[in-house]
């Protein structure tokens, strides 16, 4: 096998062949990486929205998940392409059923303004997801009908799975020993 030749169909581009350096994937204009075969596009806060309806728009009409990571202890991590890393992110499943295919949005939300556009009007599903995201990371889905804690209760202050929550303790309390048999 030449140095020209992919190892397997789909491993390399055309240009990738020829030069030997890979042109950067992109998805709408957005840098893309791969997990675990999987696409993912890392799209900044501001066109993240316009990313997911042209998503919608090419088939993907199902989103099977909206979930957030908290990256305090890794502000450095590597992102692909123009994004610059931020401390919270916001992670978007979406399925394309007609094409059987999967594909992963990746938007970071900065920590001053943790706050991102609401899906519910492009995917109504996303209700629920949107607003367990709010409870526990305390990320805002602007727009959103009815953004209010579904997990927590009404009065519980802060945001339990954000990675500065202070965790309490419950003290513990232990029985007296059994009497000697």
């Amino acid at each position: 096998m030449t140095d020209s030749q992919p190892t397997s169909a789909g491993d390399e581009s055309a240009t990738e062949a020829a030069t030997g350096a890979a042109e950067p994937e992109v998805v709408h204009g957005c840098p893309v990486s791969w997990s675990r075969g999987q696409q993912v596009v890392h799209v900044t806060k501001d066109g993240y929205r316009e990313l997911v309806a042209a998503l919608h728009a090419d088939g993907f009409t199902f989103c099977a998940d909206i979930t957030a990571v908290d990256y305090l202890a890794h502000p450095d991590r590597a992102v692909p392409g123009s994004v610059r890393a931020e401390r919270f992110e916001i992670v978007v499943n979406l399925l394309s059923l007609e094409q059987r295919r999967r594909i992963r949005v990746r938007a970071q939300v900065p920590e001053g303004d943790p706050a991102v556009p609401s899906l519910f009007d492009l995917y109504p599903g996303t209700e629920a997801m949107e607003r367990e995201v709010f409870d526990l990371m305390g990320i805002v889905f602007e727009d959103h009908p009815d953004l209010t804690r579904i997990l927590m209760p009404e009065d519980w202050e802060g945001h339990p799975l954000r990675k500065d929550y202070a965790t309490g303790r419950v003290p513990v309390q232990f029985k007296e020993a059994p009497a000697q048999r």
